[in-house]
């Protein structure tokens, strides 16, 4: 798998966990990396939930020290193809 064919996989699962962790969001056609963590509301202890939901998924663990200052999916999607996602 190439760099860009794991990028859209992790990706996908973000969008696959986010959907269950955000039913208030309506439209998810336009879900990529330059969608903002404020745009699908999420706050500090969603994010958590998050965070425990993606090393699930994908095995990857990641602290909370490491997104608190992320703006985007993008970075959270970074973040994981860097540790192995």
């Amino acid at each position: 798998m190439n760099e860009n064919q794991k990028e859209e996989s992790i990706l996908a699962k973000l969008k696959d966990i986010l959907q269950e962790s955000c039913p208030e969001v309506e439209d998810w056609s336009s879900f990529g990396p330059s969608t903002t963590i404020e745009s699908l509301g999420l706050d500090s202890l969603t994010i958590l939930d998050l965070l425990y939901d993606i090393e699930q998924e994908t095995g990857v663990h990641v602290e909370a020290n490491e997104v608190v200052t992320f703006q985007s999916i993008g970075d959270i999607n970074k973040l994981l193809l860097v540790k192995g996602g």
